[in-house]
């Protein structure tokens, strides 16, 4: 086990510089780096919010959502029939990917007022997000070589669905009191904003997804029976 060779392997995935051979041989000191540092972004993540859970603060929420995120993806593709598709490998991945969400611990609000504050987290919250998107389209076609077609149902189904998930369950009492206009103003307000327009168009986008995902898993299975 190699915790320098995993770091810098970390470090070469996000920035899209790693090999797909690396890819292939993702391996327990990998998700052991990818899972340390999904604990501290998640710390860092909540460290200014007074309104946060315990578990939130102690970044547990964070781990508990990457082996969520990690078992829908893995499940959604399955009927893909991706070579080596296994469920820790795809969980390896996507742990390595957190450390992205370092900008969301970098506490603007120390050094300028609300409204500035608030622009500069929107500008985070889009800038990981589309990151991390991106990065999860590189897996798929470089380590999966998967054609666009499939990659892009493959990485946008599971993100529409959980998306929506997770603003029911962590941004629900910010979403309507943002709408409802009966709040004080903060410094993330811009980025529920975006979260909230995100949301909707994870639901405009899910149906359409969803029926590609249903002609490429009929696709795969009319392949695999003439294949036999």
């Amino acid at each position: 086990m190699n915790i320098t060779e995993s770091f810098f392997r970390m470090l070469r995935l996000i920035f899209f510089r790693i090999s797909k051979l690396e890819l292939s041989a993702l391996n327990r000191s990998d998700l052991y780096v990818g899972l340390f540092f999904t604990w501290v972004v998640g710390m860092g993540r909540y460290w200014d919010d007074s309104k946060a859970n315990i578990f939130q603060h102690l970044g547990v929420g964070s781990v508990i959502y990457i082996f969520v995120l990690s078992g829908l993806i893995w499940v959604m593709l399955k009927p893909f029939k991706i070579f080596d598709w296994r469920y820790e490998r795809v969980l390896t991945f996507v742990s390595l990917t957190s450390i992205s969400a370092i900008f969301y611990a970098i506490p603007v609000e120390l050094y300028f007022d609300v409204d500035v504050s608030a622009r500069i987290n929107a500008y985070f919250l889009t800038v990981v997000a589309i990151w991390r998107v991106a990065l999860l389209m590189f897996f798929l076609m470089r380590s999966e070589q998967l054609s666009i077609g499939p990659a892009l149902v493959g990485t946008f189904l599971p993100i529409t669905f959980i998306v929506t998930l997770l603003t029911a369950l962590n941004l629900e009492r910010a979403v309507f009191e943002i709408m409802g206009g009966f709040r004080q103003k903060t410094s993330h307000d811009t980025a529920y904003q975006i979260l909230i327009l995100i949301t909707m168009v994870s639901m405009i986008l899910f149906v359409p997804l969803l029926i590609g995902y249903i002609l490429i898993w009929v696709k795969k299975r009319r392949v695999n029976f003439k294949a036999s």
